[in-house]
């Protein structure tokens, strides 16, 4: 017999909007299944039927009020609030910004992909035909009071092609929903360094799925950054769909008092001779909660594979909680494969050493806190970006909102 799911408040008011977008069949879905419990296995660490607790009004279009939270110099910004893309300026050379209707993320059977899907009214699609050397800066913002925002992003990077690309989240200092989408082309040969930063409100609650499909012998780099939002759920689903790609997928989610943030990452070797090193790290402070869920699956043809996925963790209160699920599914028989997971405080030993140097307590925590998360950040090689993301830690450090 089958028992009808109880349905809270944001739960409705997403049933409703999904009923007033014309999304029935996803309405319908939600309205059986509700949002996802720890049952899920994939929302095992975040439970949104108890998470999310009210979602705002869908947004309208708003123009941005608020100043930019993350600035690179000589970069080239392309503003997206509110759903809604201006890419009235020039683009640099080699590259091509257009808008496409929907979003941009494919099927999936998972709640934030629907909810875009159904949702997103527009997308920006960024196309890259050059070794480009300007830094592309996508600022994403949810503006003017609570909102339940959609955006979406397409970027393709064509063969033979280089591009760094930095995609931000912020907005107005209110309870906004945002769901961000992005999907990631990186076609043969091509290069890329792709970021995502949560800058969000202290109250605001962001959601975000980026998609990633990897050529034959190119090369991606991703960086995945929380300090912001109260609630944050960040899906990573990356594919090797040529022979000889390399990826390294990193992140760096920084929690602190009241905070729950989970970054779930899934990495599909579908093809021959491909190597990845994910790593993450993670740091809680405070009464929060960092969570982590990495899965490595190399599928039968995959052969020759070479994946090897990290998650360290670092608690710097007894409150604080961090959480960890690294997972692989080999079928294939010929692959070089491992995980492995570390959690714990600051070593005693090297606090000593500081401290007794004259080195004040919360000091000697910033330094030693800064020392482990600077491997992931080292790789990023254009100085001015470096320095930007440096000095996010560091006023994350610093307990700066």
């Amino acid at each position: 017999m089958h028992v009808p799911v109880r349905l809270g408040a944001a739960e409705q008011t997403l049933i409703d909007q999904l009923d007033t977008a014309g999304a029935k069949a996803a309405a319908e879905r939600l309205a059986a299944s509700g949002l996802p419990t720890r049952k899920v296995e994939s929302y095992h660490y975040t439970d949104l039927k108890m998470l999310l607790r009210a979602v705002p009004a869908l947004a309208g279009v708003e123009k941005a009020v608020s100043e930019p939270g993350f600035r690179i110099p000589g970069a080239h910004r392309v503003p997206v609030t509110n759903g809604i893309a201006d890419i009235a300026g020039e683009m640099p050379a080699g590259m091509r910004a257009t808008i496409a209707q929907g979003s941009a993320l494919t099927e999936r059977d998972d709640v934030l992909v629907r909810l875009n899907s159904a949702l997103a009214t527009q997308t920006l699609k960024l196309e890259i035909q050059s070794r480009a050397t300007q830094i592309v800066h996508i600022d994403r913002r949810t503006e003017g009071g609570p909102a339940h925002m959609n955006d979406s992003v397409h970027l393709f990077v064509a063969d033979g092609s280089k591009a760094t690309v930095i995609e931000t989240f912020s907005g107005t200092d209110e309870a906004h929903v945002s769901n961000h989408a992005s999907y990631v082309a990186v076609g043969k040969g091509a290069e890329l360094t792709h970021i995502l930063l949560d800058l969000s409100s202290g109250q605001s609650t962001n959601l975000a799925t980026a998609e990633y499909q990897v050529g034959e012998n190119a090369r991606i780099r991703t960086l995945t950054i929380h300090v912001g939002s109260a609630l944050s759920r960040i899906n990573l689903f990356a594919r090797f769909v040529g022979e000889g790609a390399t990826g390294d997928f990193t992140g760096l989610n920084l929690t602190t008092e009241g905070q729950h943030s989970d970054v779930t990452l899934e990495l599909t070797h579908a093809v021959p001779r491909c190597a990845a090193k994910p790593l993450f790290k993670q740091v809680a402070r405070g009464r929060s909660t960092a969570a982590f869920q990495g899965k490595i699956v190399v599928a039968r043809d995959a052969q020759k594979t070479d994946a090897k996925l990290m998650m360290q963790g670092l608690m710097l209160s007894d409150e604080a909680q961090i959480l960890s699920k690294p997972e692989l599914e080999i079928f294939a028989d010929d692959v070089v494969c491992g995980h492995g997971s570390t959690v714990g405080a600051l070593d005693e030993d090297s606090m000593f050493y500081l401290m007794s140097r004259g080195i004040p307590r919360p000091v000697a925590e910033s330094m030693l806190t800064r020392g482990f998360l600077e491997e992931v950040l080292d790789p990023i090689e254009d100085e001015e970006l470096h320095s930007a993301l440096e000095a996010v830690v560091e006023n994350w450090l610093e307990g700066n909102p």
